[in-house]
């Protein structure tokens, strides 16, 4: 089997590594990040944290450098995900591509490009330490299954899944992932964007009663939106945010990373994904939409601040 990730960031390391320690997959992986991929090459990816890992692989910023694929899984920011596919598509020619990304959304532009595709949630998550190195922060499991609109076959689901659950990433494959990625977009909209705005780990957050409040507040939108749809969650996101607040108390969200670095961020394919499908429903999404605007009104600070004197 012959699999490239496509963005070999945090989470895109994380794949790639662990898929690499299986004697029967050799791994590609595509980013635009030239000292990054040079240390790939040089002295292999590297895992800390929750894992142990120096994993060799075969890393390029050309696709063109990269032979065909049978299964592609893209990784990048979802505000990246049409010029990381569009350079990459000919490596899936006859491939399935499957998106592991935060948000909605970045199925559809993958589909615009490659024949199957396979829609992807994951809760691993991870930062980068240096080229060549990522931290594994929380560990957890990856549900995957056909997109409805251009399907991979359900053999080329399950045949992707095992490798990736074999490889210490617990996968599961699902008829309908839907259920799996809403439970994870309405999580990460009710959590990502406050530790973004105030500074705290998740843990810090969902311990101040107000902030909690507003998490609750913003979960009842995501849930109606999900229902409008006919979405069946596969689990109750208040119980995955009390979790969390647990297991990850200290951990800064990726909204909080990217802001921190001053990085444009995911919210539009987060609660603006949310606040999008509920006015194409006529569900009322005021909260994540209050979020979606503070957001942006954070992202024009960074280049709109008059100097102070």
């Amino acid at each position: 089997m012959r699999v490239c990730v496509v963005g070999c960031g945090a989470i895109g390391s994380l794949f790639a590594a662990r898929l690499a320690t299986l004697p029967e997959v050799e791994v590609w992986a595509y980013d635009v990040g030239a000292e990054h991929v040079a240390a790939i090459n040089a002295d292999g990816l590297r895992l800390t944290g929750r894992a142990d890992i120096v994993a060799r692989l075969q890393a390029r910023t050309d696709a063109a450098e990269i032979p065909p694929c049978e299964f592609g899984i893209v990784a990048v920011k979802a505000m990246f995900t049409e010029p990381a596919i569009a350079a990459t598509a000919s490596v899936f020619a006859d491939g399935a591509v499957c998106s592991v990304q935060n948000g909605v959304g970045n199925e559809e532009v993958i589909a615009g490009h490659t024949p199957r595709v396979i829609r992807g949630t994951t809760f691993p998550a991870g930062h980068m330490v240096a080229p060549g190195v990522v931290e594994m922060d929380t560990t957890g499991e990856t549900w995957i299954g056909p997109f409805e609109d251009r399907p991979a076959s359900m053999a080329e689901v399950e045949r992707l899944a095992d490798a990736l659950t074999r490889s210490g990433m617990p996968t599961q494959a699902l008829g309908d992932a839907r259920g799996a990625q809403w439970t994870k977009l309405i999580f990460n909209a009710a959590s990502n964007p406050l530790g973004a705005l105030t500074g705290l780990t998740h843990g810090r957050v969902c311990e101040l009663a107000p902030m909690r409040a507003l998490v609750s507040g913003l979960i009842a939108e995501g849930v109606a939106v999900a229902a409008a749809l006919g979405i069946t969650l596969d689990s109750d996101p208040e119980a995955l945010i009390d979790h969390a607040a647990r297991v990850a108390y200290d951990h800064r969200a990726s909204m909080l990373q990217d802001v921190i670095a001053r990085r444009r961020t995911e919210i539009d394919a987060l609660n603006g994904g949310i606040a999008r499908f509920g006015r194409e429903r006529g569900v009322p999404t005021p909260l994540n939409e209050a979020i979606v605007a503070l957001i942006g009104g954070v992202e024009h600070s960074w280049t709109s601040q008059p100097e102070t004197r």
